[in-house]
This record gives structure tokens, C-alpha cells and sequence, in this order.
């Protein structure tokens, strides 16, 4: 019995090592959107700066890991045999968590998921064994305060942080205007002395309360002293430097980095190790003093405090530092918050919702009432200090260094002042709402944006409480499934877990990478040149993907309505959907590359053909959706059948159209137009086929017996949506030359 839970404590520890993998590529928006959106420094030097936070916050960390072992649930009333399903549960829990939400694009906590899937387990084991001997005190057996505490940080940090993050950043630009050089002179050393200064006492209070750092104690006594001390000399440095013509800004950013990611890595830990190392504890616990008996051993020891082995922290903190710099996912996840906090226009990623849309009205008329309210000459003066014309931003950068300087150091302050109200706040809720608030005031929401923003915002929201009720209900259902079924429905558990952590981590390939990275290419580009030459790729790109769905999905179409196919009619509908949007969404990211190019002379000639491109695409989805809407109707309602002379009549023809649409794919991907006129009376030829065929049947269809309209009728809407899919293939044809044209002038 003894190599079981063996097998299970391995599963555990193996789970640890991913866990700390996706902890970081998941969490590393959290300490590096703020240094890489302003460019403080280049990229490998935050990572560096970070990496250093990282990897000593994890060292020195120790105390949080209580939360695991007896934060949730009272381990003294469970045996060990449940304490180690509940862990095994938690974990399960956290991997099918992970999959479901990166399957739907949800955005998930560790921290919440870990607390839930904690106390999910504890409350199903509770609640079973209540009911086996209704003596147990179930209540007893429950630590919900720790819940509960988490949803009120949850809720206070979300408003709290989104209000002060608005604020303060109000007030700064206020005082710094966007051309932060002409009155940095002044306020470099108070500035820098007081943001400065909040970090050393963010890295103190929160970053080394719970670690293992040796003078902790004398730290936490004479905090009050050294706050002082700091300010006076910070001060007096930060002037001496900005004197000595170093842009203290950075400094700063890569101060509040540095405490961020140490906080992070010291206070989250947890999340990510917690549960393993609880049921290390636990199996050594038992060894020593259970004598076998694994189902009635109460597991009393593991209310004691925590003393994680040192090598386990060492190890975790290499593990994390290696990711940061390893992993793609830790790199690409940073353009989530980046992007809603920019300061110029992006990809609006999230789209817009009828909430967001009342929000943003609501906020625009209480923001007229108040702009009538003031003054005009108040007003005048409050816009001077708004005025974008003077934005002093580097290269390439999302916002200022003002704004970044904001970010963490508020952060810091936020969740230090939680921290001595006993508040758990995290880093994940404080510095993502921090960075909301002061985009936000710093006017970075525009009329054409702020909705798609503000959607975003509720969506990442949206995805916490999501995320808790999740895994309180699934970790009760995988809780429930191990008790009744014991060790057979454990082995079952692990390895459908290990496949789907298989398939999650090596098997899967985004198919938007490329995409992706030429995207970011484009908006990095330095000259309008490189620029069009990138957008003429990923423009390129975007219709060869678009043609391949429209051929497999004419396909689908045909014989979805000529063999009565319901499911694939059905399922047809909702990719044609998922088309539409992912192309909209390309769409969206090429126009961006146009705006980007807005000094180019002929970016008016390009700005039409591009959009009569993308008109063109998208009304070859609207043709498809319109027949697979008719079809769809007419096969559920089982009417009759397409009469089989049509569909003969009709399959050479469809399968001609098909080539036709893999010759367009071809033409436009090799991007030699050579033969484009060729290409256009191939086109004009199949659409007077199509034409001629439509007229015909339109003739039948007055001759056709009453019971046979409904089909013919479905078959005549087939030719006329076929016919606009081919004048729109003749179209794109034409316009993708004209658009490669203007390049070859170009050149």
C-alpha cells in the first residue's frame, strides 16, 4: 500500500515542477508590463533585474506555505489517506482548470484556484464524513475564513487599486505634464526619494515578512527608523543622479520590478508548491509515527508552522528563473496587459460587450456634467498638462516611464498597506488594476477604444470569480469520485491528468504564432518600408488562411444540405462564426499597421485597397453563412430532400468552384500576379456557368410541384450564394494585385 501513495507524492512533486513553469509564464505580466511597456531598459535587462527578485524571493520564502497545510481545511480531523486525496485532488483539479480555461480564453488566478480547489476537497471530504458519523463537526473541519478573506482582497483590491491607480496617476500627470523632462528638474529628488523609498518598504514588509531572512525581526522593529533614514538619503541620491544626467524614471522602474517580482516569488510560491509540499509532510509524518495504518492516522501534524526544506526553495527559485527566461508563454502573456494599458492605439483583443458599452456611455455623460462644471480657464490649463503632442515616450514604448514609475510603485504601497491590515491582496489583482486606473487617467482610453478596453478589464475580472467557482465545484466532483472509488479511481484520475498535461504542454501548437510575432514585427518596424513590406506578409497571410476555411467550409455547406447532414450543418454555423471573428480580429491588427504608417504619403492608396481586401474576404464568410442559415433551417425541419438530379447537376460545378478557390490561394500566396487576368476570366467563366444554372432553375421552380418548392428554393439560394462567392474570389484577385503593385512601386 506504502508504494501507492509513493506513486501519488511523486505525481505530486512532478506536478510542482510544471506548476512552477506555468506559475511564471501565467504570473510574469504581474512585475514586467510595467519596465517593458515604457522601455526602461532593453528586454534581457528586465528579465535580468527580475529574475534576480525572483529567484532570491523564492529562496528566502517559507511562512505562506501554512496556507496549504492547514490554511483551508483542520488537517487534525482527517486521516491520512484523506489528506492526501485532498491534495491529489487539488492538483487534478488544477490541471483540468487550466486546460478548460486556455481551451475558452479565460483568464485564471493562482491564487484563487489553489484556495478553491483546496477547499472544494476539504469541504466534499467534510461534508462525507459528517454524513458517515454525524458527531464530526463539519464546521470544525473547515477553515472558510481563509476563503472568505481571499473574495474580500478579491473585491477591495479590484475597486481600491482601479481608484487609487486613476488618481495618482491624475494628480503626477498633472504635476509632470506628458513632457515629464521640462519638470523633472524639480521634482526628481522628492519624486524619486518618495517612490524609492516606498519600494525599500514594499521589498521589507511584504516582500521579506515571510521568508527566512535572518534579521527579519530587527527589520519589523525598527521599520518606522529605516523608512526615515531611506527618504532622507533617496532624496538626496536621486537628485544627485538626475544632476548627473541619469534618467532616474528607470531607476525607479527597475526598483519596483525588482520588488514586485521578489514579492511574487516569496508570497506565491505557495500556489505553485504548497500543495505537494503539504503532502510530503503529511507521507512523512506518517512513516514515521502511522505504523500503516493510512485510514485512520489523523494528520495533527500538519497544524504545526512549515519548515520547507531549503533545497526545495533553491530549487523552485532556478526553476522560475529559468522559465522567465525560457519560456515563450512567459514572454508573449506580458502583451495582455500591456496592450489594454497603451497609450496609443492597439489590437482591441477583447471586442465589446452591452456592459461595457452602458459603462462607457454612464462615464462620458458624468464626465460632460463635470467639464461644465469647472471653469474654462481650469479646464484650459488641466488639458495643457494632457497635451499627447508633447508625449516623451521611447522607442517603441506602450507608455512613459511616469506612468510605469506609477505602476509599481503604487502597487508596492497597496499591497504593503494591506499587508499591516492582515489583508491578503494579491499582486496579480493590485498591479493589474493599478495599470487600468492610471491608463485610464492618463487619457489613454479613447472614444474608439475605451469600450474594447473596459470589456477586457471585465473580462480578466470576470475570469477570477469564474476561476473559484470552477474549482470549488469540480474539485468536489474529483473528491467525491476518489472516495467512492478509492485507489483504482486515483490511478484513472492521474493519468487522465497526465494527458492532459501531455497534450497541453507538448503536443499543442498555437496556430497564430506566426501571426502573432509578424504582428509584433510590423508595429516594431523603424521605417514605413519595412513596415508595408511586414503588413504586405501578414495581409497575405490572413487571406490564404481565410481561403483555406472558405474551401473546406463550401465543402461542409454542399453536402451538409445534399445528404441532410444536420450535424455538420450545425457545427458548420458555428466555425463560419469563429471565422469571422479570428478575421475580424487580423482585420483589426492590420489596420493598426496602416495607422502606424500614417506619415506615408501613399498610405491613403493602400488604407482602400487593403479594406476593399478585407470587404471582399468578409463577404465571402456572409455568403456562406447565408446558405448554411437556409440549409440549416430546411434540414432541421426535415423537409424534403434535395432531389438528386440538382445534385448531380450540381457537384461538377462545386468541385470546379473548389479549384478555383485553391488557384486564387495559390496566386495570392506566391505573389506573382502574372496570372491574375487569367485568374479573373476563370472567375468570370464559372460565374456565367452559375448564372445560366440559376436562371434555369428559376424557370423550374414555376413549373415544380408544391412539395418540392422548400428544396428547390434552398437549391437556387445554394447558386446565388455561390455565384456571390465567385464574383467576390474575381474581386480579391483584382484588389490583392493593385495592393502588390503599389509594393513593387515601392521597391
Amino acid at each position: 500500500m506504502e508504494i501507492i501513495f509513493i506513486c501519488i507524492l511523486g505525481f505530486l512533486l512532478i506536478l510542482a515542477c510544471f506548476d512552477l513553469v506555468a506559475g511564471v509564464s501565467n504570473d510574469a505580466v504581474n512585475f514586467l508590463n510595467s519596465a517593458i511597456g515604457a522601455k526602461a531598459a532593453p528586454f534581457k535587462v528586465v528579465l535580468g533585474v527580475a529574475a534576480v527578485g525572483i529567484f532570491l524571493g523564492a529562496s528566502l520564502s517559507n511562512g505562506m506555505m501554512d496556507v496549504a497545510r492547514n490554511g483551508i481545511y483542520n488537517p487534525a480531523y482527517f486521516t491520512f489517506q484523506e489528506v492526501m486525496t485532498i491534495c491529489l485532488t487539488a492538483v487534478v483539479t488544477d490541471i483540468i482548470l487550466i486546460n478548460i480555461f486556455n481551451t475558452l480564453g479565460l483568464p485564471t488566478s493562482t491564487t484563487v484556484s489553489m484556495v478553491f480547489e483546496l477547499l472544494g476537497a476539504a469541504f466534499c471530504m467534510a461534508m462525507l464524513k459528517s454524513i458517515d458519523d454525524p458527531s464530526l463537526p463539519m464546521l470544525e473541519m473547515l477553515n472558510t475564513s481563509k476563503a472568505l478573506q481571499v473574495i474580500i482582497a478579491i473585491f477591495l483590491s479590484v475597486a481600491v487599486a482601479f481608484f487609487f491607480g486613476s488618481v495618482v496617476q491624475w494628480i503626477t500627470r498633472v504635476l509632470f505634464s506628458f513632457n515629464y523632462k521640462k519638470t523633472l528638474p524639480y521634482l526628481a529628488g522628492i519624486f524619486g526619494g518618495i517612490a524609492l523609498t516606498s519600494i525599500v518598504y514594499f521589498m521589507l514588509i511584504k516582500g521579506l515578512q515571510e521568508s527566512t531572512f535572518a534579521y527579519k525581526d530587527w527589520v519589523n522593529t525598527h521599520t518606522g527608523e529605516l523608512v526615515c533614514y531611506c527618504l532622507a538619503a533617496s532624496i538626496v541620491l536621486m537628485q544627485i543622479l538626475h544632476w548627473c544626467g541619469i534618467n532616474i524614471l528607470k531607476i525607479i522602474v527597475l526598483a519596483g520590478t525588482l520588488a514586485l517580482s521578489l514579492a511574487f516569488a516569496g508570497n506565491d510560491l505557495v500556489n505553485f508548491i504548497g500543495v505537494p509540499l503539504s503532502g510530503l509532510s503529511a507521507y512523512q509524518d506518517y512513516v514515521a509515527n502511522g505504523n500503516g495504518a493510512y485510514d485512520s492516522y489523523l494528520m495533527a501534524a500538519n497544524n504545526l508552522p512549515a519548515k520547507t526544506p531549503y533545497i526545495f526553495l533553491l530549487g523552485s527559485g532556478i526553476i522560475m528563473t529559468l522559465a522567465l527566461f525560457f519560456s515563450k508563454s512567459a514572454q508573449n502573456v506580458i502583451k495582455t496587459s500591456v496592450n489594454l494599458s497603451r497609450q496609443d492605439d492597439g489590437e482591441e483583443t477583447f471586442g465589446s460587450s452591452r456592459i461595457a458599452r452602458g459603462l462607457v456611455r454612464t462615464s462620458s455623460g458624468i464626465g460632460n456634467f463635470l467639464e461644465h462644471a469647472v471653469s474654462s480657464r481650469v479646464r484650459l490649463w488641466i488639458d495643457s498638462r494632457f497635451n499627447k503632442q508633447e508625449l516623451t515616450l521611447e522607442q517603441g514604448a506602450a507608455f512613459d516611464l511616469v506612468r510605469a514609475s506609477v505602476n509599481l510603485v503604487l502597487s508596492g504601497l497597496l499591497i504593503a498597506v494591506g499587508t499591516s491590515f492582515k489583508l491578503p491582496l494579491s499582486t496579480t489583482y493590485v498591479t493589474f488594476m493599478v495599470a487600468m486606473g492610471s491608463s485610464l487617467a492618463d487619457r489613454a482610453w479613447g472614444r474608439e477604444s475605451a469600450v474594447g478596453r473596459l470589456t477586457g478589464v471585465m473580462s480578466v475580472i470576470g475570469g477570477w470569480f469564474v476561476t473559484a467557482g470552477a474549482a470549488f465545484i469540480i474539485a468536489m466532483v474529483i473528491a467525491t469520485i476518489m472516495r467512492y472509488g478509492g485507489f483504482p479511481a486515483m490511478v484513472v484520475l492521474i493519468g487522465v491528468a497526465l494527458f492532459l498535461l501531455f497534450n497541453s504542454h507538448l503536443l499543442k501548437r498555437k496556430k497564430d504564432d506566426a501571426n502573432d510575432e509578424l504582428f509584433v514585427a510590423i508595429l516594431n518596424a523603424e521605417t514605413p518600408e519595412r513596415m508595408w513590406t511586414l503588413l504586405s506578409e501578414h495581409v497575405r497571410l490572413n487571406q490564404t488562411t481565410l481561403l483555406d476555411r472558405v474551401s473546406t467550409d463550401y465543402l461542409a455547406l454542399t453536402n451538409g444540405i445534399f445528404h441532410e447532414d444536420f450535424k455538420t450543418l450545425r457545427k458548420l454555423r458555428h466555425h463560419l462564426e469563429n471565422h469571422k471573428r479570428a478575421f475580424k480580429t487580423m482585420r483589426r491588427k492590420e489596420t493598426i499597421g496602416l495607422r502606424r504608417m500614417a506619415t506615408d504619403e501613399d498610405v491613403l492608396e493602400r488604407n482602400m485597397w487593403f479594406h476593399l481586401g478585407a470587404n471582399t474576404c468578409l463577404q465571402m464568410i456572409y455568403a456562406l453563412e447565408r446558405a448554411a442559415e437556409v440549409g440549416f433551417d430546411h434540414v432541421d425541419n426535415n423537409f424534403n430532400p434535395i432531389p438528386a438530379p440538382y445534385r448531380e447537376e450540381f457537384e461538377p460545378i462545386r468541385d470546379r468552384v473548389v479549384d478555383y478557390i485553391a488557384q486564387v490561394h495559390q496566386l495570392i500566396a506566391s505573389e506573382r500576379m502574372e496570372d491574375a487576368k487569367k485568374a479573373k476570366n476563370m472567375g468570370k467563366e464559372l460565374r456565367n456557368i452559375v448564372k445560366d444554372m440559376r436562371k434555369t432553375q428559376m424557370k423550374r421552380t414555376h413549373k415544380i410541384a408544391r412539395e418540392d418548392l422548400r428544396a428547390s428554393l434552398v437549391y437556387l439560394n445554394l447558386l446565388i450564394e455561390t455565384n456571390e462567392l465567385l464574383n467576390n474570389l474575381r474581386h480579391l484577385v483584382g484588389y490583392s494585385q493593385q495592393l502588390l503593385d503599389e509594393e513593387a512601386e515601392e521597391a
